[in-house]
Protein backbone atom coordinates (compact mmCIF):
# COMPACT_ATOMS: atom_id res chain seq x y z
CA UNK A 1 0.00 0.00 0.00
CA UNK A 2 2.89 2.50 0.77
CA UNK A 3 4.06 1.50 -2.52
CA UNK A 4 0.69 2.84 -4.10
CA UNK A 5 0.78 6.16 -2.31
CA UNK A 6 4.59 6.80 -3.18
CA UNK A 7 4.11 6.44 -6.62
CA UNK A 8 1.01 8.66 -6.75
CA UNK A 9 3.06 11.09 -5.10
CA UNK A 10 5.54 10.98 -7.48
CA UNK A 11 3.12 11.20 -10.45
CA UNK A 12 1.33 14.19 -8.98
CA UNK A 13 4.53 16.36 -8.80
CA UNK A 14 5.17 16.22 -12.02
CA UNK A 15 1.77 16.42 -13.47
CA UNK A 16 1.25 20.53 -15.04
CA UNK A 17 -1.91 22.15 -15.73
CA UNK A 18 -0.90 24.68 -18.21
CA UNK A 19 -2.82 23.30 -20.61
CA UNK A 20 -6.26 21.01 -19.68
CA UNK A 21 -8.16 19.03 -22.75
CA UNK A 22 -11.30 19.88 -23.96
CA UNK A 23 -13.26 17.31 -21.50
CA UNK A 24 -11.64 18.68 -18.44
CA UNK A 25 -14.40 21.24 -17.90
CA UNK A 26 -17.08 19.20 -19.00
CA UNK A 27 -16.63 15.91 -16.57
CA UNK A 28 -19.71 15.88 -13.55
CA UNK A 29 -16.17 15.44 -10.74
CA UNK A 30 -18.30 15.22 -7.87
CA UNK A 31 -20.54 12.48 -8.89
CA UNK A 32 -20.27 9.02 -7.30
CA UNK A 33 -18.68 7.12 -10.04
CA UNK A 34 -17.52 8.82 -13.16
CA UNK A 35 -15.76 6.56 -16.48
CA UNK A 36 -13.24 8.44 -18.95
CA UNK A 37 -12.88 5.97 -22.17
CA UNK A 38 -10.90 6.70 -25.14
CA UNK A 39 -8.05 5.55 -27.41
CA UNK A 40 -4.67 5.12 -25.96
CA UNK A 41 -2.47 8.06 -25.84
CA UNK A 42 -4.85 10.74 -25.56
CA UNK A 43 -4.13 12.25 -22.73
CA UNK A 44 -6.96 10.40 -19.78
CA UNK A 45 -3.63 10.14 -17.34
CA UNK A 46 -2.91 13.34 -17.36
CA UNK A 47 -6.28 14.76 -17.25
CA UNK A 48 -7.54 12.86 -14.01
CA UNK A 49 -4.02 13.49 -12.17
CA UNK A 50 -4.53 17.71 -13.20
CA UNK A 51 -7.74 17.43 -11.34
CA UNK A 52 -6.17 15.76 -7.91
CA UNK A 53 -3.47 17.94 -8.02
CA UNK A 54 -6.00 21.21 -8.48
CA UNK A 55 -8.85 20.30 -6.53
CA UNK A 56 -8.13 17.52 -4.13
CA UNK A 57 -4.22 16.51 -3.33
CA UNK A 58 -2.96 13.58 -2.31
CA UNK A 59 -4.71 13.57 1.61
CA UNK A 60 -8.31 13.39 -0.24
CA UNK A 61 -7.63 11.56 -2.93
CA UNK A 62 -5.71 8.15 -3.93
CA UNK A 63 -4.38 7.56 -8.02
CA UNK A 64 -3.94 3.60 -8.66
CA UNK A 65 -3.24 1.81 -12.11
CA UNK A 66 -4.79 -1.15 -12.72
CA UNK A 67 -2.26 -2.69 -13.59
CA UNK A 68 -0.02 -2.42 -10.84
CA UNK A 69 1.84 -5.23 -9.36
CA UNK A 70 -0.06 -4.84 -6.25
CA UNK A 71 -3.19 -5.98 -7.54
CA UNK A 72 -2.03 -8.92 -8.65
CA UNK A 73 -2.20 -10.41 -4.58
CA UNK A 74 -4.96 -7.49 -3.86
CA UNK A 75 -8.62 -6.92 -4.80
CA UNK A 76 -9.38 -3.55 -6.13
CA UNK A 77 -12.16 -3.96 -3.62
CA UNK A 78 -10.17 -4.10 -0.53
CA UNK A 79 -8.21 -1.45 -1.14
CA UNK A 80 -11.18 0.48 -1.81
CA UNK A 81 -12.32 -0.91 1.80
CA UNK A 82 -9.09 0.43 3.24
CA UNK A 83 -8.89 3.80 1.40
CA UNK A 84 -12.64 4.65 2.45
CA UNK A 85 -11.74 3.58 6.12
CA UNK A 86 -9.10 6.27 6.41
CA UNK A 87 -11.08 9.19 5.35
CA UNK A 88 -10.54 8.60 1.89
CA UNK A 89 -12.46 10.46 -0.46
CA UNK A 90 -12.16 10.05 -3.91
CA UNK A 91 -10.92 7.30 -5.92
CA UNK A 92 -8.87 6.87 -9.05
CA UNK A 93 -8.18 3.96 -10.76
CA UNK A 94 -6.54 4.17 -14.25
CA UNK A 95 -6.70 1.30 -17.17
CA UNK A 96 -9.83 -0.71 -15.51
CA UNK A 97 -9.62 -2.57 -18.12
CA UNK A 98 -6.52 -4.27 -17.21
CA UNK A 99 -8.06 -5.32 -14.27
CA UNK A 100 -10.04 -8.85 -14.03
CA UNK A 101 -13.77 -8.63 -12.73
CA UNK A 102 -13.26 -5.00 -13.23
CA UNK A 103 -17.29 -4.15 -13.73
CA UNK A 104 -18.57 -5.95 -10.67
CA UNK A 105 -15.95 -4.72 -8.33
CA UNK A 106 -16.53 -1.45 -9.07
CA UNK A 107 -20.47 -2.37 -8.93
CA UNK A 108 -19.62 -3.28 -5.26
CA UNK A 109 -17.59 -0.94 -4.22
CA UNK A 110 -20.61 1.98 -5.98
CA UNK A 111 -22.57 -0.46 -3.79
CA UNK A 112 -20.97 -0.67 -0.66
CA UNK A 113 -19.42 3.00 -0.05
CA UNK A 114 -22.23 5.93 -0.96
CA UNK A 115 -19.69 8.20 0.20
CA UNK A 116 -16.63 7.34 -1.87
CA UNK A 117 -16.08 8.86 -4.95
CA UNK A 118 -14.70 6.89 -8.02
CA UNK A 119 -13.69 8.23 -10.95
CA UNK A 120 -12.03 5.24 -13.69
CA UNK A 121 -10.51 5.30 -17.26
CA UNK A 122 -10.44 2.71 -19.64
CA UNK A 123 -10.20 1.35 -23.38
CA UNK A 124 -12.25 2.58 -25.32
CA UNK A 125 -13.02 -1.10 -26.77
CA UNK A 126 -13.85 -1.07 -23.59
CA UNK A 127 -18.40 -1.19 -23.51
CA UNK A 128 -19.70 -0.35 -20.40
CA UNK A 129 -23.14 -1.25 -21.36
CA UNK A 130 -22.27 -4.66 -21.61
CA UNK A 131 -19.84 -5.36 -18.57
CA UNK A 132 -21.25 -8.27 -16.64
CA UNK A 133 -22.58 -5.93 -13.59
CA UNK A 134 -25.01 -2.93 -14.67
CA UNK A 135 -22.92 -0.14 -14.51
CA UNK A 136 -25.06 1.82 -17.03
CA UNK A 137 -27.35 3.36 -14.11
CA UNK A 138 -24.49 3.81 -11.93
CA UNK A 139 -21.18 5.48 -14.25
CA UNK A 140 -21.66 8.59 -15.87
CA UNK A 141 -19.47 8.16 -19.12
CA UNK A 142 -16.94 10.36 -20.84
CA UNK A 143 -15.56 9.45 -24.14
CA UNK A 144 -12.18 11.86 -24.58
CA UNK A 145 -11.08 12.29 -28.69
CA UNK A 146 -7.30 13.27 -29.29
CA UNK A 147 -6.43 16.72 -29.56
CA UNK A 148 -8.57 18.80 -32.11
CA UNK A 149 -6.35 21.40 -34.12
CA UNK A 150 -7.84 24.21 -31.80
CA UNK A 151 -5.88 22.24 -28.70
CA UNK A 152 -2.76 21.87 -30.61
CA UNK A 153 -2.32 25.55 -31.42
CA UNK A 154 -2.75 25.89 -27.45
CA UNK A 155 -0.32 23.28 -26.21
CA UNK A 156 1.89 23.01 -29.69
CA UNK A 157 2.32 27.06 -29.67
CA UNK A 158 1.02 28.10 -26.91
CA UNK A 159 -1.66 29.90 -28.77
CA UNK A 160 -5.37 30.64 -26.69
CA UNK A 161 -7.85 29.75 -29.26
CA UNK A 162 -11.67 29.67 -28.90
CA UNK A 163 -13.58 27.50 -29.79
CA UNK A 164 -16.30 27.78 -32.59
CA UNK A 165 -19.84 26.30 -33.21
CA UNK A 166 -20.59 24.94 -36.64
CA UNK A 167 -22.97 27.70 -37.37
CA UNK A 168 -20.22 29.82 -36.63
CA UNK A 169 -17.80 27.94 -38.57
CA UNK A 170 -20.19 28.08 -41.82
CA UNK A 171 -21.18 32.12 -41.57
CA UNK A 172 -17.37 32.69 -41.71
CA UNK A 173 -17.07 33.29 -38.10
CA UNK A 174 -14.15 32.24 -37.16
CA UNK A 175 -10.81 34.10 -36.15
CA UNK A 176 -7.30 33.28 -35.24
CA UNK A 177 -5.94 35.85 -32.97
CA UNK A 178 -2.05 36.51 -33.76
CA UNK A 179 -2.28 33.51 -36.42
CA UNK A 180 -1.53 35.14 -39.99
CA UNK A 181 -0.97 32.25 -41.95
CA UNK A 182 -2.79 29.35 -40.93
CA UNK A 183 -1.80 26.65 -42.75
CA UNK A 184 1.95 25.76 -42.24
CA UNK A 185 0.38 25.21 -38.67
CA UNK A 186 -2.53 23.18 -39.65
CA UNK A 187 0.01 20.88 -41.85
CA UNK A 188 2.34 20.45 -39.22
CA UNK A 189 -1.26 19.46 -37.18
CA UNK A 190 -2.24 16.62 -39.85
CA UNK A 191 1.20 14.78 -39.42
CA UNK A 192 1.61 15.01 -35.58
CA UNK A 193 -0.63 17.26 -33.96
CA UNK A 194 -3.73 14.94 -33.13
CA UNK A 195 -1.83 13.13 -30.02
CA UNK A 196 0.05 15.01 -26.80
CA UNK A 197 2.62 12.78 -27.36
CA UNK A 198 3.45 14.50 -30.80
CA UNK A 199 5.04 17.34 -29.25
CA UNK A 200 7.83 15.49 -28.25
CA UNK A 201 8.90 14.45 -31.42
CA UNK A 202 8.77 10.42 -30.59
CA UNK A 203 5.40 9.96 -32.97
CA UNK A 204 6.30 7.43 -34.98
CA UNK A 205 7.65 5.15 -32.33
CA UNK A 206 5.04 5.82 -29.82
CA UNK A 207 2.22 5.50 -32.20
CA UNK A 208 3.44 2.35 -33.48
CA UNK A 209 3.59 0.77 -30.11
CA UNK A 210 -0.33 1.97 -29.61
CA UNK A 211 -1.28 0.01 -33.29
CA UNK A 212 0.32 -3.12 -31.94
CA UNK A 213 -0.90 -2.75 -27.95
CA UNK A 214 -4.41 -2.43 -29.29
CA UNK A 215 -4.43 -5.18 -31.82
CA UNK A 216 -2.30 -7.68 -29.66
CA UNK A 217 -3.60 -6.61 -26.25
CA UNK A 218 -6.91 -4.22 -25.98
CA UNK A 219 -8.66 -5.93 -28.77
CA UNK A 220 -7.95 -9.19 -28.22
CA UNK A 221 -8.09 -9.45 -24.36
CA UNK A 222 -11.82 -7.33 -24.75
CA UNK A 223 -13.13 -10.09 -27.46
CA UNK A 224 -11.50 -13.27 -25.91
CA UNK A 225 -9.50 -13.47 -29.56
CA UNK A 226 -6.26 -15.40 -29.99
CA UNK A 227 -3.24 -14.90 -31.78
CA UNK A 228 -4.25 -15.94 -35.22
CA UNK A 229 -7.04 -13.23 -35.24
CA UNK A 230 -5.03 -10.81 -33.86
CA UNK A 231 -2.85 -10.95 -36.91
CA UNK A 232 -5.92 -10.90 -39.33
CA UNK A 233 -6.90 -7.51 -37.39
CA UNK A 234 -3.44 -6.54 -38.32
CA UNK A 235 -3.92 -7.42 -42.11
CA UNK A 236 -7.24 -5.63 -42.03
CA UNK A 237 -5.47 -2.22 -40.77
CA UNK A 238 -3.20 -2.22 -43.47
CA UNK A 239 -5.76 -2.91 -46.19
CA UNK A 240 -7.61 -0.04 -44.56
CA UNK A 241 -4.62 2.29 -44.56
CA UNK A 242 -3.97 1.35 -48.15
CA UNK A 243 -7.22 2.55 -49.32
CA UNK A 244 -8.52 5.78 -50.90
CA UNK A 245 -10.94 6.47 -49.21
CA UNK A 246 -12.09 2.61 -48.55
CA UNK A 247 -15.35 1.39 -49.34
CA UNK A 248 -16.10 -2.00 -47.78
CA UNK A 249 -16.66 -4.88 -50.08
CA UNK A 250 -17.90 -6.94 -46.95
CA UNK A 251 -17.43 -10.32 -48.99
CA UNK A 252 -13.87 -9.63 -50.82
CA UNK A 253 -12.31 -8.48 -47.50
CA UNK A 254 -14.12 -11.39 -45.43
CA UNK A 255 -12.17 -14.04 -48.42
CA UNK A 256 -8.79 -11.79 -48.40
CA UNK A 257 -8.48 -12.02 -44.15
CA UNK A 258 -9.88 -15.53 -44.45
CA UNK A 259 -13.01 -14.99 -42.20
CA UNK A 260 -16.68 -14.88 -42.02
CA UNK A 261 -19.01 -11.48 -42.75
CA UNK A 262 -19.96 -11.79 -39.56
CA UNK A 263 -16.38 -11.88 -37.67
CA UNK A 264 -15.18 -9.09 -40.41
CA UNK A 265 -18.22 -6.90 -39.24
CA UNK A 266 -16.98 -7.48 -35.46
CA UNK A 267 -13.63 -6.37 -36.58
CA UNK A 268 -14.37 -3.25 -37.32
CA UNK A 269 -16.52 -2.39 -35.05
CA UNK A 270 -13.68 -3.35 -32.90
CA UNK A 271 -10.96 -1.22 -34.35
CA UNK A 272 -13.79 1.62 -34.83
CA UNK A 273 -14.00 1.70 -30.60
CA UNK A 274 -10.29 1.41 -29.96
CA UNK A 275 -9.77 4.88 -32.21
CA UNK A 276 -7.90 2.80 -35.33
CA UNK A 277 -10.73 3.67 -37.81
CA UNK A 278 -13.58 5.83 -38.01
CA UNK A 279 -16.90 4.51 -39.85
CA UNK A 280 -18.98 6.70 -41.93
CA UNK A 281 -22.74 5.35 -42.17
CA UNK A 282 -25.30 6.76 -44.42
CA UNK A 283 -28.18 8.92 -43.42
CA UNK A 284 -30.89 5.86 -42.81
CA UNK A 285 -28.70 4.50 -40.03
CA UNK A 286 -26.62 7.35 -38.82
CA UNK A 287 -23.35 7.18 -37.01
CA UNK A 288 -24.66 5.56 -33.66
CA UNK A 289 -27.02 3.03 -36.22
CA UNK A 290 -26.18 -0.41 -36.89
CA UNK A 291 -27.08 -0.20 -40.33
CA UNK A 292 -24.80 0.08 -43.88
CA UNK A 293 -21.25 1.75 -43.15
CA UNK A 294 -20.84 3.85 -46.31
CA UNK A 295 -17.07 4.23 -46.38
CA UNK A 296 -14.45 3.75 -43.75
CA UNK A 297 -11.22 5.62 -42.47
CA UNK A 298 -7.98 5.64 -40.11
CA UNK A 299 -8.75 7.07 -37.63
CA UNK A 300 -6.76 10.29 -37.64
CA UNK A 301 -4.33 12.13 -40.11
CA UNK A 302 -1.30 10.94 -38.11
CA UNK A 303 -2.34 7.42 -38.34
CA UNK A 304 -2.17 7.87 -41.66
CA UNK A 305 1.14 9.56 -42.35
CA UNK A 306 2.78 6.81 -40.01
CA UNK A 307 0.84 3.93 -41.33
CA UNK A 308 0.05 4.43 -44.76
CA UNK A 309 3.84 6.69 -45.33
CA UNK A 310 4.67 8.37 -48.57
CA UNK A 311 1.91 6.92 -50.65
CA UNK A 312 -0.92 8.60 -48.43
CA UNK A 313 -3.34 9.98 -50.42
CA UNK A 314 -4.13 13.94 -50.14
CA UNK A 315 -7.90 13.38 -50.35
CA UNK A 316 -8.10 10.94 -47.86
CA UNK A 317 -6.34 12.85 -45.75
CA UNK A 318 -8.61 15.93 -45.72
CA UNK A 319 -12.06 13.66 -45.61
CA UNK A 320 -10.35 12.02 -42.43
CA UNK A 321 -9.95 15.48 -40.66
CA UNK A 322 -13.11 16.17 -41.68
CA UNK A 323 -15.08 13.54 -40.12
CA UNK A 324 -12.08 12.97 -37.39
CA UNK A 325 -12.78 16.77 -35.92
CA UNK A 326 -16.40 17.12 -36.51
CA UNK A 327 -17.66 13.79 -35.04
CA UNK A 328 -16.86 15.26 -31.24
CA UNK A 329 -20.06 17.62 -31.55
CA UNK A 330 -21.88 16.94 -34.35
CA UNK A 331 -23.57 13.53 -36.06
CA UNK A 332 -21.75 13.29 -39.61
CA UNK A 333 -23.44 10.94 -42.08
CA UNK A 334 -22.27 10.47 -45.77
CA UNK A 335 -24.32 12.26 -48.28
CA UNK A 336 -25.76 11.00 -51.35
CA UNK A 337 -24.57 13.85 -53.94
CA UNK A 338 -21.50 15.19 -51.65
CA UNK A 339 -19.12 14.03 -48.78
CA UNK A 340 -20.94 14.88 -45.51
CA UNK A 341 -23.94 15.26 -43.75
CA UNK A 342 -24.22 17.25 -40.40
CA UNK A 343 -27.51 18.24 -39.76
CA UNK A 344 -29.23 20.46 -42.70
CA UNK A 345 -25.92 21.62 -44.16
CA UNK A 346 -24.01 19.52 -46.92
CA UNK A 347 -20.23 19.55 -47.30
CA UNK A 348 -17.75 18.86 -50.48
CA UNK A 349 -14.44 18.30 -49.45
CA UNK A 350 -11.54 18.89 -51.39
CA UNK A 351 -8.30 21.17 -52.28
CA UNK A 352 -7.93 24.68 -53.70
CA UNK A 353 -9.42 23.89 -57.31
CA UNK A 354 -12.34 22.35 -55.86
CA UNK A 355 -15.33 23.05 -58.30
CA UNK A 356 -19.10 22.90 -57.24
CA UNK A 357 -20.82 20.16 -58.92
CA UNK A 358 -21.48 17.62 -56.88
CA UNK A 359 -23.37 20.33 -54.68
CA UNK A 360 -26.81 22.04 -54.89
CA UNK A 361 -26.92 26.27 -54.36
CA UNK A 362 -29.05 25.75 -51.67
CA UNK A 363 -27.99 28.07 -48.90
CA UNK A 364 -26.79 24.97 -46.71
CA UNK A 365 -24.30 23.33 -48.88
CA UNK A 366 -20.66 24.19 -48.68
CA UNK A 367 -17.02 23.94 -50.24
CA UNK A 368 -14.67 22.92 -47.56
CA UNK A 369 -11.14 23.87 -49.31
CA UNK A 370 -7.63 22.56 -48.12
CA UNK A 371 -5.09 24.85 -48.96
CA UNK A 372 -6.51 28.37 -48.60
CA UNK A 373 -5.88 30.73 -45.56
CA UNK A 374 -9.60 32.33 -45.55
CA UNK A 375 -13.07 31.70 -46.84
CA UNK A 376 -15.65 33.37 -48.95
CA UNK A 377 -19.13 32.80 -49.94
CA UNK A 378 -20.21 29.29 -49.75
CA UNK A 379 -16.47 28.15 -49.87
CA UNK A 380 -14.83 27.66 -46.14
CA UNK A 381 -11.27 26.30 -45.39
CA UNK A 382 -10.54 23.19 -44.15
CA UNK A 383 -8.65 24.14 -41.13
CA UNK A 384 -11.43 25.97 -39.60
CA UNK A 385 -13.16 22.77 -38.50
CA UNK A 386 -10.22 21.89 -36.05
CA UNK A 387 -11.85 25.00 -33.61
CA UNK A 388 -15.31 22.84 -32.81
CA UNK A 389 -13.75 21.47 -29.77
Amino acid sequence: MRTLYQKFEILLQNTTSDFKRYLYEEISWNSRMVGIIGPRGVGKTTMILQYIRENLGSKRALYVSADDMYFSENKLVDLADFFYKNAGEYLFIDEIHKYENWSRELKNIYDSYPDLKVVFTGSSVLDILKGSADLSRRALIYRLQGLSFREYLNFFHKKNIETFSLEHIVNGEVQLADIKHPLPLFNDYLQRGYYPFGIENELKLRLGQIVVQTLETDIPQYANMNVATSRKLKRLLSIISESVPFKPNVSKIAEMINVSRNSLDDYFTYMEKAGLIGQLRNETSGIRGLGKVDKVYLDNTNLIYSLAGEKFNIGNIRETFFLNQMRVRNEVISSKNADFVIKDFTFEVGGKNKQQKQIEKDGKSYIVKDDIEFGYMNILPLWAFGLNY
